[in-house]
């Protein structure tokens, strides 16, 4: 029995998409490669929902993340960010590290701050740059649900409107002109259902003018650079990893394929059954309702439950891999990644499997677990 990878990232990769990988390599100065190349920007403006520009990185999520700070961000630069868990922390203090100020609007892990928040800092401060979000909190299992709002607000300001969407985008709702979004950033391997190494941004007109004239320090993270190989020769401006960019494009031929709707309300009723099952087993989700992600199921361990051995059985006796928790939460949560290529399959043996494990550690579970599971993912058809 193969693993199952329900992390929350990497995550299943579909044999389609591996087998992509196999194609030959090409030379990366061809026009094989800019027939690539170009097809795989357009494909991510469809699934970006945008006609701003789009940059592919050969990077992790982070090397992403951290473009979009040090392109747009100069010495004591004010920038507003949602603080709620390890992800959202960590782009703060990216913005601090680089010279910016970073206005943090706190919120407890699981929940989001209100949006009137928001607004405060923007009366507070008159001379904010930007407003950063991380959409979905990868360490907590929270979704901001608001993120139009803040798009509106962004640009009502005249700020720039960044949206760190790693572990959400083509899994949940994200439509990028629509929601006024200047920069947005994610990651291949996540509910792309691709294998790790490629994270695409888009950028707006307003924030690539910015970032042609106000050039970064740097070299490979010079988003400058690939605006210019892109218009002048459709071309990266560094060797990129080809046989991830096929299968980041046979990626995305499946994600629109399924269209978007489709694949938003699959992930959508796949958590609903997750925390529909989990619940019944007595366990309960690590985010306040309001906040709860699709992507990330966040669970909270019952009293006595030890975390090493729980997800060690799980991966030893069941072949099933989830995720334990980040930091301060370390052994107090475990995350399930429902997000990519998930299907009842993924959630009924996941919770099958967690259904046993618990047994296995002397707790009684509810037997109905899996049927209430399955009478939620009915409604995938």
């Amino acid at each position: 029995m193969e693993y199952l990878v329900m992390l929350p990232g990497p995550t299943n990769v579909p044999n389609r998409v591996m087998n992509a990988m196999l194609a030959p390599v090409i030379n990366h100065r061809s026009d094989d490669f800019r027939t690539l190349y170009k097809s795989i920007v357009e494909k991510t403006q469809k699934v970006f929902q945008t006609s701003n520009d789009i940059v592919l990185l050969t990077t992790s999520g982070t090397g992403a993340v951290e473009a979009s700070v040090v392109n747009l961000i100069k010495k004591g630069d004010k920038a507003v960010i949602p603080v709620n868990g390890e992800f959202s922390t960590r782009l703060a203090d990216l913005i601090d590290s680089w010279g910016g100020q970073a206005i943090r609007i706190n919120a407890p892990p699981g929940e989001n701050p209100p949006y009137d928040k928001f607004e405060e800092a923007f009366e507070n401060h008159k001379d904010i740059k930007a407003l950063y979000a991380v959409y979905n909190e990868t360490s907590t299992g929270t979704t901001i649900r608001y993120m139009d709002k803040l798009g509106q607000l962004a640009s009502r300001k005249g700020a720039y409107f960044i949206a760190d969407a790693v572990s959400i985008l083509g899994g949940d709702e994200l439509p990028v002109d629509k929601w006024n979004v200047d920069i947005c950033v994610t990651a291949s391997q996540k509910a792309l259902a691709a294998p790790p190494g490629v994270s695409p941004l888009s950028v707006s007109k307003r924030a690539k003018k910015y970032m042609q004239e106000n050039p970064p320090p740097t070299q490979y993270l010079n988003l400058k650079r690939y605006f210019k190989y892109y218009e002048e020769h459709f071309e990266t401006p560094f060797t990129p990893a080809l046989p991830l960019y096929y299968a980041f494009r046979e990626a995305l031929d499946m994600v629109l394929e399924e269209g978007m709707e489709n694949r938003i309300r699959r992930h959508r009723v796949c958590a609903e059954a997750f925390y529909a099952g989990l619940s019944s087993l007595g366990l309960t989700p690590f985010a306040k309702p309001d906040a709860r992600s699709n992507m990330i199921i966040a669970v909270n361990y019952l009293h006595g439950m030890d975390d090493k051995k729980f997800r060690g059985l799980l991966s030893s006796e069941f072949k099933v891999l989830i995720a334990g928790g980040f930091g301060d939460l370390k052994g107090k949560v475990f995350r399930i990644g429902s997000l990519g290529e998930v299907g009842r399959y993924h959630v009924m043996r996941t919770i099958s499997s967690i259904a046993s494990a618990m047994n296995m550690l002397g707790i009684k579970t509810n037997p109905e677990a899996t049927s209430i599971a399955m009478d939620r993912l009915k409604a995938l058809g």
